[in-house]
């Protein structure tokens, strides 16, 4: 009877509890802020009351914003007092009787839009949840805790890692994964001491070991030297740094609204994301000369992280990963220590995103904002040419950065989006962590008589050459959402006319792009100059006005294009694409990744050559590093940096930080002048 009666109240408050996390989500004052945990909880009561009948275990597997039309979000964002918001609405995957959902929930009327079931290839981005529920059955399973007991290990410093596997042709495939272990006996620093030979295959959907392989020994690499913790390090040290204390006596230079930022002469939009972690909407900047704000950059985030290590061995080849489609950015994130992955000045914000059972999971100091003062300088000039004097003029450059860092298994990913007063914004990633090795038998590389697809680091330890390629959507809108981009290729031109003694000169030939498929560059290969401009808008002087794109170093992949890795990875083939703005194309290794086949991704939605000229364009970038690991990468990585920059390009009349002043407090104590 008491049964009975609670069952009846919790019913009766539903309709209460419905509305006011209905009215709750109506409070946002912006309509690309993330979700809040009230509106996470109304996605999963609204979705769990839809299936009360269902007999079956429902997961979420993706829970974020569903993204608003984009033409309705700038007329809001042109003119929010009289423009009616967007209506707020979720995008959610899940789960329930082997079926992947589709189901967009109206959080305004706490109601089901549309529930789809996807039957095409690939799977969701995987929770936290099951792989942690996998990870709890081999200890439990008596073949491989005889597997361990024959290396004559102890069973309680075995621990182990999730792995996924791909897709190498099979007709059919299903939700697995791979289950591989390491030893922490006298060292945290698991994943340099793996156990090789050993693995068990997990089905997710009924979660259980369907296959398990004890195929060869080879011993366990040695904890010494490995550990990494600060605590645990004994004489002699490494070199003393001195610490450096910055103080902002009136305050941080910037100002948080909500998810809104504005900071010097710029103004933009963070959200957070499960699968993508940072997205940067919004950016515009304040021109001087046009006393206005100024459009450059209406959406920009990482759509995908490829990373394929290169030993093709039975133990290995499935090593092809696809971080944010299978394990997603967001959901690997970690909270940002102060003092040390941040400033003392940083400003920390949290994130949320929804756990498998849709209740919001809080991830404390997901991002950090600081003012970089870094010693750098916005510009200068010394003049001695006019007699009998001497002139010189340096401005301090100081740049606002958003970090984030993401840790998937044995990497950790330290993502920047910096913004500097001259217009630029320059995205750097810096890669660290531990090496993903192998243990072999070899303990010199005298021993090494065929190929090992790797570097021997240190004895019965081999690190595996692998790549990290990073795929960034980058939807510019310079000054309007129609834009073109424009090829401009630097050309060695033949003196012919006698006019001077040169024999030879460079020019810029430029060509506006008109389709995709003239859009796909690869870099390196000659020279070329890279701009999205406003074809409608041009300078006093006749410039169209834009953006160029300074890449980093010129990688790419290595990979036969039949691979079937690289079938899936196709879209890391060129540094540059360029297509139409389409909502739906957001993830450039397509929606469900796990497992997937190749058929969803940005290199097929590039077959069809759809027109770009003077239209809404993203610019998809992709930036990456061959990793030949060396000893100094070992027992953990020094952190390796990469990245590229978005330029203005004709984009202002003149120089806009001319009258920029130097910080008032850039003086600093102790400083020394030499003689």
């Amino acid at each position: 009877m008491a049964s009975t009666i609670r069952k009846t109240l919790i019913f009766s408050l539903l309709p209460i509890l419905s509305l006011f996390l209905t009215v709750a989500s109506h409070q946002l004052h912006h309509p690309l802020d993330p979700l809040t945990p009230l509106e996470f909880n109304l996605v999963r009561t609204t979705i769990e009351n839809s299936y009360s009948a269902s007999n079956h275990t429902l997961t979420f597997q993706y829970v974020g914003l569903d993204d608003p039309d984009k033409q309705t979000i700038l007329s809001w964002v042109s003119n929010p007092k009289t423009t009616i918001a967007p209506p707020r609405r979720a995008f959610v995957i899940t789960r329930l009787d082997k079926n992947t959902h589709e189901i967009i929930v109206d959080l305004s009327t706490s109601s089901i839009i549309s529930d789809h079931i996807y039957d095409g290839h690939g799977y969701p981005m995987l929770t936290i949840d099951e792989q942690t529920a996998a990870l709890e059955l081999p200890p439990t399973y008596p073949p491989f805790v005889e597997s361990i007991k024959k290396r004559g290990l102890s069973l309680s410093d075995v621990v182990c890692s999730t792995f996924t596997v791909g897709w190498f042709g099979e007709a059919d495939t299903s939700r697995v994964l791979k289950i591989l272990c390491f030893y922490i006996d006298a060292t945290t620093n698991m994943y340099v001491r793996p156990i090789e030979g050993i693995t068990a295959v997990v089905d997710l959907e009924e979660m259980k070991i369907i296959e398990y392989h004890d195929r060869f020994r080879v011993p366990v690499p040695k904890a010494e030297g490995t550990e990494y913790r600060e605590s645990k390090q004994k004489p002699p040290f490494g070199p003393l740094l001195r610490g450096l204390a910055t103080m902002q006596s009136d305050g941080p230079g910037f100002e948080i609204d909500g998810h809104t930022i504005r900071w010097a002469n710029w103004a933009f939009h963070l959200g957070f994301d499960v699968r993508a972690g940072p997205v940067i909407s919004l950016a515009s900047i304040y021109d001087l000369e046009q006393r206005k704000f100024r459009q450059v950059m209406y959406r920009g985030y990482i759509s995908e992280l490829f990373v394929p290590y290169m030993d093709p061995t039975e133990e290995w080849y499935y090593k092809t990963f696809f971080d944010l489609g299978e394990f997603g950015f967001g959901q690997s994130a970690v909270s940002l220590e102060p003092f040390a992955d941040c400033p003392a000045h940083a400003i920390f914000m949290d994130g949320y995103y929804a756990g498998q059972h849709g209740k919001p999971i809080k991830m404390s100091n997901v991002f950090c904002i600081f003012e970089q003062h870094a010693g750098n300088v916005i510009w200068r000039h010394t003049e001695t040419g006019i007699p009998g004097e001497v002139i010189r003029e340096v401005r301090a450059e100081v740049s606002l950065v958003v970090r984030m860092v993401s840790t998937i298994g044995n990497y950790d990913y330290i993502v920047d989006w910096e913004f500097k007063p001259s217009g630029a914004i320059k995205v750097g990633v810096g890669l660290t962590g531990v090496l993903e090795v192998k243990a072999a038998a070899y303990t010199h590389t005298d021993q090494i008589k065929q190929d090992v697809y790797g570097t021997l680091l240190a004895e019965n330890t081999i690190g595996v050459y692998h790549d990290h390629f990073l795929t960034y959507h980058l939807d510019l809108d310079v000054d309007g959402v129609s834009n073109s981009f424009v090829k401009g290729n630097l050309e060695t031109k033949r003196v012919t006319n006698n006019i001077s003694p040169r024999k030879s000169y460079w020019t810029v030939v430029r060509e506006t792009v008109k389709s995709e498929a003239d859009a796909r560059i690869q870099l390196g290969l000659k020279p070329a100059e890279l701009v999205v401009v406003n074809p409608n808008e041009k300078t006093k002087v006749g410039n169209h006005i834009g953006y160029s794109l300074i890449p980093g170093s010129a990688v790419g992949p290595l990979l036969s294009d039949d691979d079937y890795p690289q079938i899936r990875g196709a879209f890391t083939k060129y540094n540059v694409w360029v297509t139409p703005y389409n909502k739906s194309e957001k993830w450039a290794g397509g929606l469900y990744t796990d497992r997937s086949r190749g058929d969803d991704t940005l290199a097929i939605w590039s077959l069809r050559n759809r027109e770009i000229e003077n239209k809404d364009i993203v610019l998809w970038y992709t930036m990456g590093f061959h990793h030949v690991p060396c000893q100094e990468d070992f027992p953990v990585m020094p952190t390796l940096t990469g990245g590229f920059e978005l330029r203005p390009n004709n984009f202002f009349e003149r120089n806009p930080v001319l009258k920029t002043k130097s910080p008032k407090n850039a003086h600093w104590p102790n400083c020394t002048t030499r003689p």
